[in-house]
């Protein structure tokens, strides 16, 4: 019995035998059970033939007057009336007119008779909540496979109702759910599959034995056991793609919402900016696409100003694709026709991808007027060096030539000592051994300049002997000047 109901058994079979007899034996209480909002009648005894002088009392804490046969006494309320000159006739039943009621008849004798009147209510409205659930747009719930979902009923009623709570699943029959679940309030831990269905919550006031019941249906979802499968197929004969994803195995059927995304189409064209042909060579240009799915088809077009245009292979040009790789070759390299930007195009249903080329064609080289050029010029910079170094350096040139005469012939060795100085001076000396090279026939002598002797030794024909013998007599005809010079010598320039 529901929680709230507070009446022993002994009682409710009182009740239910009222219902079929509405007043009992002379002076046995009487249960009557009337519903709120209704009228009832309440019998003075089971007592038939004429009847004496009858009054109604309610006893509270102390009897309160109703109403009375006798028309001098005016009833209480307006809702109290005399039926059959006896009963007591009640209109509009309210929750507070339960109580016990007392009919007292005087006839010869004073009789008394008591009713005990009940005033159910209800139940009116019965309302189900199943939480932790999910609601479509229909209004069917539903719950996650494995999730707790709470389950309670409430209605309005007096007083408070039996609950009883009736589960059927799909294709069978609507049995109790549990043993005999006449709680309110329930709780199912982990659902399952086994547990969809509808779930009916019958409420039924006992004293009035009304009753009212509301049918939920709850479906259990759960996603299939392994991830959605999806693929891309080209449709046969036309450049169209198609999108397939199928994700089988949960319930119910999943909903697919289709949405673009970065990727798929070409990510990087490969290829280089910048190629070079001689007129009436050959080149190829090569592109590579990567990151496509599907694949890409490649296409070479004809500078940027007619991208439309797609180059047709031909005698001209030798387009080969491998894989994902494409070359374009271009055979006899002409300026007017061939010079200019190319294009190569990459493409499937998802995206395209362009990269431009250029194509520089030029005149051949001309290998033997560049090597005539530079052995020239590498003739030139030798007679430069050499140049300079017959200017700055006449004496190194004069070994290198006597080097190159050998030993046997008549040579003539010059030594040389003399100090480093500045630019202006080292001119000077070059002067001095200029004139000395002139005179190298002649007896030596000293060359006095800016405060420096310069001795000169000539070695003519190799013999010592010869140049000493000269340059005796030459040092007696100018002994004086020598002596001036070493006089000289250490006097400030």
């Amino acid at each position: 019995m529901a929680a709230g109901i507070r009446a022993p058994e002994p009682r409710v079979l009182v009740c239910l035998g009222a219902l079929l007899a509405r007043w009992g034996a002379a002076g046995l209480e009487a249960v009557v059970i009337g519903e709120v909002h209704e009228n009832i009648t309440l019998h003075c005894g089971n007592i038939s033939g004429p009847r004496g002088l009858v009054t109604w009392y309610r006893n509270d804490s102390e009897p309160v007057f109703l109403l009375s046969s006798n028309s001098s006494l005016l009833p209480a309320e307006p809702r109290f009336s005399l039926a059959n000159a006896s009963s007591l006739h009640i209109e509009a039943l309210s929750l507070l007119d339960e109580g016990n009621y007392t009919c007292r008849e005087d006839l010869n004798e004073t009789r008394w008779f008591q009713v005990w009147l009940q005033v159910a209510s209800g139940p009116y409205e019965v309302e189900v909540t199943i939480s932790s659930t999910g609601t479509l747009p229909n209004g069917t719930l539903y719950a996650a496979q494995g999730s707790q979902v709470d389950f309670s009923c409430s209605s309005s009623s007096w007083p408070s109702p039996m609950v009883e709570w009736w589960f059927r699943a799909p294709d069978s029959r609507s049995e109790p759910f549990g043993n005999n679940l006449t709680v309110s309030c329930f709780a199912l831990l982990l659902m399952s599959t086994n547990l969809q269905g509808n779930y009916t919550c019958s409420a039924m006031n006992m004293l009035s034995g009304r009753h009212r019941k509301v049918t939920t249906e709850l479906l259990v979802y759960y996603p299939p056991p392994s991830a959605p499968q999806c693929w891309a197929e080209m449709s046969p004969g036309s450049f169209k793609l198609q999108l397939t994803c199928r994700w089988d195995g949960g319930y119910p059927d999943p909903d697919f919402l289709w949405t673009e995304e970065p990727g798929g189409s070409p990510s990087l064209l490969l290829s280089e900016p910048m190629k070079t042909c001689f007129i009436g060579g050959n080149v190829t240009l090569t592109c590579q696409v990567s990151g496509a799915y599907p694949s890409a088809k490649i296409l070479w077009l004809r500078n940027l100003t007619q991208p439309e245009t797609v180059i047709q292979p031909n005698s001209h040009y030798l387009i080969t694709q491998n894989g994902q790789s494409s070359t374009l070759t271009i055979h006899n390299c002409s300026q007017d026709l061939d010079e200019g930007y190319y294009v190569c195009r990459a493409e499937n249903p998802v995206g395209v991808r362009e990269v431009d080329i250029w194509l520089s064609v030029k005149e051949p080289l001309n290998v033997g007027g560049i090597v005539g050029t530079i052995v020239s010029l590498l003739l030139l910079g030798l007679a430069i060096i050499s140049g300079l170094m017959l200017y700055y350096s006449p004496v190194f040139c004069w070994k290198v030539g006597n080097t190159f005469r050998g030993q046997d012939m008549d040579d003539v060795m010059v030594l040389v000592d003399s100090e480093e100085e500045d630019v202006e001076e080292e001119e000077d000396a070059a002067e001095v051994e200029e004139e000395e090279a002139n005179e190298r026939e002649e007896v030596p002598k000293e060359i006095h300049k800016h405060g420096h002797i310069h001795r000169v030794t000539a070695l003519v024909n190799g013999n010592v002997d010869q140049m000493g013998n000269g340059l005796q007599a030459l040092q007696d005809d100018s002994s004086e000047q020598q002596s001036d010079i070493v006089q000289e010598d250490d006097r400030p320039v």
